[in-house]
């Protein structure tokens, strides 16, 4: 899945970012060996909605849990939840 068929990083929901990063394998520690710069508490704070990333960084988590799924599986979790 790349940015062009993705869903736009403003429309996941705080669950749906953690249902992804799961369902993609990942723990929050993975995702931070991943991705330069980004670490554990950004993740966290995504998650619980208490706080946003960038939309370049929100991005570059969706290219990297769509790597692991497929666009239907994306697609679904964001529309859903």
């Amino acid at each position: 899945m790349d940015a062009s068929d993705g869903p736009d990083p403003d429309a996941v929901s705080p669950l749906a970012w953690r249902l992804l990063r799961v369902a993609a394998g990942y723990d929050q520690r993975a995702v931070e060996r991943e991705i330069d710069e980004l670490v554990q508490a950004h993740l966290s704070m995504l998650e619980s909605g208490s706080r946003s990333l960038s939309r370049s960084r929100r991005q570059t988590l969706l290219e990297l849990y769509g790597s692991e799924l497929t666009g239907d599986q994306v697609r679904a979790v964001v529309d859903h939840f």
